[in-house]
């Protein structure tokens, strides 16, 4: 686990369910009106941000992490760069770090 208390506490998000990771599930979840708020890594594409962005649309917060992909990945076991938190207890705990 990474000392990053945000990385931490999307590791643990991760652990119990509460994410869903890559921009394709993330979109869904946008639509589906589960998440909760929006986590980019600071090396996802301009394009796929804008587009992340469009689609969570005013109802869901959308924040750049001071982490790339790979020590996003790092954290919760898996490649993505963009994640959607789907819990409001831990989407709130990650935007008060952030």
């Amino acid at each position: 686990m990474s000392n990053d208390p945000i990385l931490s506490r999307l590791g643990f998000a991760r652990k119990a369910g509460k994410l869903t990771l890559g921009f394709s599930k993330s979109k869904e979840a946008c639509q589906n009106g589960k998440a909760k708020l929006i986590v980019v890594a600071s090396d996802v594409s301009y394009k796929s941000e804008k587009e992340i962005r469009f689609f969570a649309g005013t109802s869901v917060p959308v924040v750049n992490l001071n982490a790339t992909m790979d020590e996003l990945s790092a954290a919760l076991g898996m490649r993505a760069g963009i994640v959607a938190v789907t819990d409001q207890g831990f989407a709130t705990s990650i935007a008060e770090q952030i």
